[in-house]
């Protein structure tokens, strides 16, 4: 007869003692689940506790109870998790981990006997299924299919340092998290508490960041009761008592909260196949849609081939997104982050037939400080073997979990630009003929639109106000000396230019205008004149923000400068054409494609530092 027993905490830190209630006495052996190596073996009690050593590296283990009973990985899933076994994880008594995984005991727990009248959530309009599951009974290990295996099984081989936490350590768990770089979800993580998510939401905004390597993820809302071993899931508003209706355990999104806002993407617009269906995700693949991003670099991809198979499902996450001219940008109309940037799709209406029909899209976006990625599926982490797999793995957690270091991001196609500035939300232009071009501002990889034919103008600006007669507008400079302004789809004569000009930029309510010589030239709102300001720092393009000057180079140098002050180094840029726009920089040039620089406090981008060196007077 099978040994039932349970442990009184789903995690404890190292150096700590864990409590396990069994039925009866037994022989028990602990392995560490990630990579199989026993840890412990020894007799039992039916209150047996388990001293941690201090050096037992944070990790999954399990504890078996006697002998080994079958539960063969399947798919779909055959035998649960036998009642024998107990998964727990050892926490970092002191975090040193940049990376932390969080292991979905909820999610567990949610399906530990379903099907059995008042014992599961299962399953889900079952008029039989449980409200409320305890944390303190056999059974709510990993489900058969073992969806968490395959990464927490690589990590470590693969050179990762990183520490394990029980999802439930999450529930106001924001000093956890803030003493590590990222988050790693994985898997089948499906129940989230809101003490969960605003702990997750809060972290992103301060710096941290989060990988999702999982689908499904946050479709539930729970609530914890008695110290947190009791989980409560109605699943039906009309079903729960709670008076306060943001807590109401139902679709976040029926609670007021889609999950899209903290995984960019949502179970809502996603696909499943179950049951016998199964199997068939392993023919599904996705199709990369911007292979120039940071998370496809060693891949060899380019847009339109297809990875992954096997990757999607069982069950999958979405995002609305329209095509723009053939690139997908998000809609944001259901609550995904306006940053969200779609890296890979899927389309998946035909598993209408298996379960849920609808799509995959995998992404990354910014919120706050913190940067979020999402793959979108349950099944990434067993598909390791594929090789652009594993260097999208290893791109995120690399990235994510390293030393904040300034970077120039790709958001756009290689065109032929020669100056550039923003106007509202909208990227302005010109090329190599003075023809103007736009494009919204954003993360997506978005083509390049005519607006208008060639023309002399060689550089742009945009006043932040109107002031001295200059409303706010797009602005140019010409090759032969005239400053245009942008006015019913044409050019206007605003009055004359320093010839040979290169650059154009406002600050402080005064046009620069960098020329060929290396001379820079200001002209104050209302003024007639133009006057020299000494010299441009040896600028190719200019830009304004705030009041400050950027100049970038020939030779891919950035200077800045308050105007009055000397130039100041600044890092090194990509390009040829510079602006600057609500803490961004923005470079593109001939050859390069689109890039931004996010602006921080002592953060240049590249390796240059900024300091006090002077370049020019």
């Amino acid at each position: 007869m099978t040994v039932r027993a349970y442990a009184l905490a789903t995690s404890l830190a190292q150096g700590e003692t864990l409590e396990f209630v069994l039925d009866r006495p037994s022989p028990v052996v602990v392995s560490d689940a990630t990579d199989d190596r026993v840890v412990h073996t020894g007799p039992a009690g039916a209150r047996w506790s388990l001293e941690i050593p201090r050096e037992w590296p944070s990790s999954l283990y399990v504890a078996r109870f006697g002998p080994a009973e079958p539960w063969p990985r399947s798919l779909p899933g055959g035998a649960p998790c036998p009642d024998n076994e107990v998964h727990f994880v050892v926490r970092e008594a002191e975090p040193t981990a940049p990376i932390l995984v969080s292991v979905p005991f909820t999610t567990w727990q949610a399906y530990n006997r379903a099907g059995e009248p008042d014992q599961s959530v299962y399953w889900t309009e079952s008029p039989t299924r449980a409200s409320t599951v305890s944390f303190d009974r056999p059974g709510g290990g990993p489900p058969p299919e073992r969806w968490e295996e395959g990464l927490t099984r690589w990590l470590r081989p693969a050179g990762y340092e990183v520490a394990y936490c029980s999802n439930l350590d999450l529930h106001d768990g924001l000093g956890l998290l803030s003493r590590h770089r990222l988050l790693v979800v994985n898997g089948h993580d499906e129940y989230w508490s809101a003490g969960m998510r605003d702990a997750v939401e809060e972290f992103v905004r301060r710096g941290g960041n989060v990988a999702f390597f999982s689908g499904n993820t946050a479709w539930w809302q729970i609530r914890l009761e008695d110290g947190g071993r009791t989980m409560v899931c109605h699943r039906d508003p009309l079903s729960d008592p709670v008076a306060d209706p943001r807590l109401a355990t139902v679709e976040w999104s029926a609670a007021g909260r889609p999950e899209n806002t903290l995984t960019g993407v949502s179970f809502r617009a996603g696909a499943g196949a179950w049951g016998e269906h199964m199997p068939r995700m392993l023919e599904e693949s996705y199709t990369a849609r911007f292979a120039g991003h940071w998370a496809f670099e060693g891949t060899g991809l380019t847009d339109g081939d297809k990875f992954g198979q096997g990757c999607l499902g069982y069950e999958t996450d979405a995002a609305e997104y329209e095509e723009v001219r053939g690139v997908p940008r998000a809609t944001s109309l259901d609550g995904t982050p306006s940053s969200f940037v779609v890296l890979a799709t899927a389309d998946l209406r035909h598993w209408s037939a298996y379960g849920q029909g609808g799509a995959a899209t995998m992404g990354v976006f910014t919120s706050g400080l913190g940067t979020v990625f999402t793959s979108a599926t349950v099944n990434w982490g067993n598909t390791l073997h594929d090789p652009v797999v594993e260097r999208v793995t290893r791109n995120v957690l690399d990235r994510l979990s390293g030393e904040r270091r300034p970077s120039w991001e790709v958001i756009g196609p290689v065109a032929d630009v020669r100056g550039l500035a923003v106007l509202g939300r909208v990227l302005h232009a010109v090329d190599g003929s003075g023809a103007l071009l736009c494009r919204e501002l954003c993360g997506q990889n978005l083509s390049w639109q005519p607006l208008s034919g060639p023309s002399e103008v060689r550089a742009l600006a945009v006043p932040r106000e109107a002031a001295g007669g200059m409303g706010v507008g797009l602005y140019g400079v010409t090759s032969s000396g005239a400053l245009v302004a942008r006015e019913d789809d044409c050019w206007r004569r605003v009055g004359p230019a320093p010839a040979h000009a290169v650059g154009l930029a406002v600050a402080d309510c005064a046009f620069y205008v960098a020329t060929g010589d290396g001379a820079l030239w200001r002209l104050p709102f209302g003024a007639a004149e133009w006057e020299p300001d000494g010299l441009s720092a040896g600028a190719v393009s200019l830009a304004g923000m705030n009041g400050r000057l950027f100049s970038l180079d020939d030779a891919g140098a950035l200077h800045t400068r308050v105007p009055g002050r000397a130039w100041e180094a600044y890092g090194t840029a990509p390009g040829r054409a510079l602006t600057a726009h609500a803490g961004l920089l923005v470079t593109a040039g001939p050859g390069d494609p689109l890039r931004l620089h996010r602006i921080g406090p002592a953060h240049p981008p590249e390796a240059q530092e900024a300091g006090g060196k002077l370049v020019g007077p």
